[in-house]
């Protein structure tokens, strides 16, 4: 029995409809006028379509092509560390910082787009450190490491990566004043958009929500993100509002003529745990090693991935203005 509730209590976790099967038990439904009950409504919405998404697959019989298993032995090898973790360091961020601000912006409509605004540019600075520091990208290129596309990817990060992710966030938030309230909130809304963008060509070929992308990042845009060729790498660190990555020059596009390849430029084996997950901290410890003296180690640590002491090796900027250069030549 204590088994089935185990398992019962992840499969209702896992699909987030806990707050839902309460409000149907307890048949207050006056409580959807609450965030609390709204949230409890919004929260299954994304579950379902990676079980439909998973169920596809399967009659295309692309299930293990598209790498489900290996994601989902990822979200339970982090199941409980991450929030063991993640929880007191928000809480800790809050604590600390909050009494800094020098003002608060509560639940208001402008509360939210200010609120907003802010927590897209906290996630765009985790996002792009993330990418442009070594010993960060370590955390963040499981979630990279998969080669196809799907809503179990969204799923697929390295333990730490959460909790150092939040702390960078929370940090932000509370220092330009946002209400905790309002930024659970957020978080609320900008997970179930982050879950989202990582549909698959599977469910949603396209990945186009035309009518908001002047505004928005699309599923395709995401796609984009985790390709591994060179005019897409480092774009689109933004999760909903493309502002950030507007104003800062990172935007970009999907092109008709470049199709996506997805994962990492390192030789990987990306059905393998150990690789996806640990192969990155060994690659950089492997030029930590050989290099020479304490600078050219420390640069190791802090220096965009593909740095080299010696300029063997090539960053992603540095591929980028070289096939932007090789194409303006033809």
């Amino acid at each position: 029995m204590v088994a089935l509730d185990f398992l019962r209590n992840e499969v209702v976790g896992f699909l987030g409809v806990g707050g839902l099967l309460e409000l149907i038990r307890s048949g207050d439904y006056a409580a959807l006028a609450t965030w609390k009950g709204l949230a409890s409504v919004v929260a299954p919405l994304v579950p379902p379509l990676l079980l439909i998404e998973v169920v596809t697959a399967m009659f295309r019989r692309r299930f293990i092509e598209e790498g489900y298993g290996l994601t989902f032995l990822i979200f339970l090898a982090n199941r409980a560390s991450a929030h063991v973790i993640s929880i007191p360091a928000v809480g800790f961020c809050i604590g600390l910082l909050q009494p800094l601000a020098p003002f608060h912006v509560g639940f208001t409509w402008y509360g939210w787009i200010y609120g907003y605004l802010v927590w897209e540019f906290s996630h765009f600075v985790y996002h792009f450190l993330a990418h442009k520091v070594r010993l960060l990208w370590c955390l963040h290129s499981t979630h990279h490491a998969p080669r196809s596309m799907n809503l179990m990817v969204s799923n697929a990060h390295f333990f730490l990566e959460g909790p150092y992710a939040d702390v960078i966030r929370t940090s932000i938030c509370m220092l330009a004043g946002l209400d905790p309230l309002l930024l659970f909130a957020i978080m609320f809304v900008d997970g179930t958009w982050g879950a989202f963008i990582h549909v698959g060509e599977g469910l949603f070929r396209h990945g186009r929500v035309r009518a908001l992308e002047a505004l928005v990042l699309a599923p395709m845009h995401h796609r984009v993100h985790h390709a591994r060729n060179p005019l897409y790498m480092d774009t689109n660190f933004c999760n909903l509002l493309n502002v950030w990555d507007r104003l800062f020059g990172t935007y970009q596009n999907a092109r008709q003529d470049i199709a996506i390849e997805y994962g990492i430029t390192r030789a990987m084996n990306p059905n393998s745990f150990v690789d996806v997950y640990f192969g990155e901290f060994a690659a950089l410890w492997r030029d930590f090693r050989a290099a020479p003296g304490p600078r050219n180690k420390l640069l190791y640590l802090v220096m965009p991935p593909g740095w080299s002491h010696d300029g063997k090796h090539k960053t992603a900027a540095e591929a980028r203005r070289e096939y932007l250069q090789s194409i303006a030549g033809t």
